[in-house]
């Protein structure tokens, strides 16, 4: 049995639909995704990835984290819920690039092949 692609999008999506249908792709790339888990990781801008998960706890209250990052000519730097900035560096910064890489190679291969 053949592998079947899905089928090539073109323009008539918005840039939401396009989001969203990358980071259906890229939501595992952080290993599976619990039930009851919500996780999205996708490239907003140019240089502005972001990183969201959600769940309820065993109390039934939402618990959110969203991670914004910014590829700037000086460093890539992290938001954490809205807090300051920080610089990433080292062990963190090297699964950011590769999750960066991961991202792109896959969106690349199984949306805009």
């Amino acid at each position: 049995m053949s592998r079947q692609k899905p089928k090539r999008y073109s323009n008539r999506l918005s840039y939401s639909d396009l989001i969203g249908l990358e980071s259906n792709y890229a939501r595992s790339l952080f290993g599976p995704v619990p039930d009851g888990h919500r996780r999205e990781f996708f490239k907003d801008r140019k240089n502005v990835w972001i990183w969201y998960e959600g769940w309820t706890n065993s109390v039934g209250n939402l618990q959110e984290i969203t991670v914004r990052y910014e590829v700037r000519p000086s460093g890539v730097f992290k938001r954490v819920d809205g807090e300051k900035y920080q610089k990433i560096t080292g062990n963190e910064l090297d699964n950011f690039r590769n999750a960066a890489k991961s991202y792109l190679e896959l969106i690349k291969a199984k949306l805009y092949y």
